[in-house]
């Protein structure tokens, strides 16, 4: 058993991967300045409410572990990325710098850093029919977004502590992970989650909306896959970024084809060209992630959207049929109370009361 940190482990990857390491009898302390609760059961061993963009608190949640994960961050899918550029900014140069001092100074053995493929430059990703991005790509830099920027920078920031300071840095681009469990409204949630929940909310027959021409392109992997990758790293000798993602690249349409497939609904999809789409085409090459670490993708994307879908599907019904407060347990009780506004907050706790 080995004391690990994961940050963000209120948010998607970070539950997961908290919930596949506590599974496997580690001490797992869970980070976050917000908890979504999706997951249901038990996925740690303690979990803190912390704003890690204090020094503090990184202080705190370091002291006595051994490995840190380092998911922690303010994003969102490219709604978002697209639209918020000082805030992604400011907020996760101040979680990053200050989690590695703190990891340093309370001699964390290792820690991994959660970067992403929108390091990668706009000029490799002009076109849908995308060439696979190798790691020495990155350079000559030239991220299409702010968010991917601070990602850079932070792998930067990571080699440096590694050079002055001999600390032993993971760094992982993930190429986009989805699953269940995760970011289905909102706005910052990912396309698949984005196209699952706009087919689980249409009538049959009915109709969505995809933002862009649809041509667009990426690669999608499993949250499950993604996880085994991850550890996989944190256990090797590797030092340098690598990617986790998938090979297999598909356009935004075909994306939104097959949900609407797995749904067994009549859908028409319609199209708005002037949303946010991002860079025209993007996919992973992971030739030395297979060399390095021996791992390759397992799920196929017709098998994770259809885990995917069935999920959101079921959270979209309870958004439209919420379940009698009465009736619920006093874990679900507290996650409903903690996400209602003051109204509703107040109704859901005296039911009689007429206004």
């Amino acid at each position: 058993m080995e004391r690990v940190l994961v940050t963000g482990g209120g948010g998607f990857i970070g539950s997961h991967l908290a919930r596949h390491l506590y599974q496997e009898g580690h001490f797992v302390r869970i980070v976050d300045i917000k908890f979504d609760d999706y997951i249901q059961e038990r996925y740690y061993t303690e979990r803190l409410k912390l704003d890690l963009r204090k020094w503090e608190n990184c202080l705190l949640a370091t002291r006595g572990i051994k490995k840190v994960y380092n998911l922690a961050a303010n994003m969102g899918g490219i709604g978002f990325i697209t639209t918020v550029g000082a805030e992604v900014m400011h907020d996760n140069v101040l979680i990053n710098t200050y989690m590695l001092e703190a990891s340093r100074q309370n001699k964390v053995e290792r820690f991994l850093f959660s970067s992403s493929a929108c390091v990668y430059p706009t000029y490799r990703q002009t076109t849908p029919n995308a060439k696979g991005l190798k790691e020495g790509d990155a350079y000559p830099a030239d991220p299409d977004n702010f968010y991917g920027w601070e990602k850079l920078f932070t792998e930067k920031l990571c080699e440096a502590y590694q050079r002055d300071h001999g600390m032993d840095i993971r760094i992982v681009r993930y190429h986009n992970i989805y699953g269940p469990e995760g970011t289905y409204k909102g706005g910052r949630e990912k396309s698949p989650a984005a196209l699952c929940r706009k087919v689980a909310e249409a009538h049959d027959p009915g109709n969505i909306v995809i933002w862009g021409d649809g041509r667009q392109t990426r690669s999608y992997c499993y949250i499950d896959d993604a996880l085994k990758g991850t550890v996989k790293l944190m256990e090797s000798h590797y030092n340098k970024p690598i990617n986790i993602g998938s090979e297999r690249l598909i356009t935004i349409d075909k994306l939104a084809d097959t949900i609407i497939k797995i749904s067994g609904k009549t859908i028409t999809k319609k199209y708005d060209r002037a949303a946010p789409q991002g860079v025209r085409g993007r996919n992973a090459d992971i030739t030395l992630t297979r060399k390095i670490l021996g791992w390759k993708p397992q799920t196929t994307l017709e098998e994770g959207l259809e885990k995917t879908y069935k999920w959101i599907e079921m959270k979209c019904r309870e958004d439209r049929n919420p379940p009698n407060f009465a009736k619920l347990n006093t874990r679900q009780k507290l996650h409903r109370l903690q996400n209602l506004d003051a109204r509703v907050f107040y109704d859901a706790l005296f039911p009689w009361h007429k206004h």
